[in-house]
């Protein structure tokens, strides 16, 4: 667990990069760290459903924090693999043939090609950080229509 939690926490302040993607608190191109605090994103959004906020990137990785209200839609990603982790609420999400409750605290491992859903169960919305590598730009990730 703590291996994996690493792999995180580098994938997560990914230093000594290219930035291609905005970045808080001055971070510039030239690949300086960042550092974001998540507690006020996505509070006064007035999105339906899914709030999504880009936090750090590179050609190796992207960061974004997400606030679900409801759920997303079955989808998987023929590029790239994502680690989601649960800073609030609880869900019920479809990773692959298993069906997992996640809750705050959870880490979740998504590979490529995996389908995987979630709808939030809570009363809060769900807020997790999804760090994802390659780079996502969004142009590999295939809706399945499934449940």
């Amino acid at each position: 667990m703590r291996f994996g939690l690493l792999i995180v926490l580098l994938l997560f302040f990914n230093c000594g990069r290219s930035q291609t993607m905005p970045t808080p608190l001055g971070s510039e191109a030239s690949g300086q760290a960042g550092i974001m605090n998540t507690d006020t994103i996505g509070i006064n959004s007035k999105t339906g459903n899914v709030y999504n906020k880009p936090i750090f990137g590179d050609s190796l990785a992207s960061s974004f924090c997400i606030v679900i209200k409801k759920e997303v839609k079955a989808h998987k990603h023929l590029k790239h693999s994502e680690h989601v982790m649960v800073l609030e609420g609880e869900g019920i999400m479809k990773l692959g043939d298993k069906i997992v409750n996640i809750k705050k605290g959870d880490i979740v491992f998504i590979p490529k090609n995996t389908v995987h859903s979630v709808k939030t169960t809570s009363k809060i919305p769900l807020k997790v950080i999804s760090i994802q590598t390659p780079m996502f730009d969004g142009t590999d990730r295939v809706m399945t229509g499934e449940l």
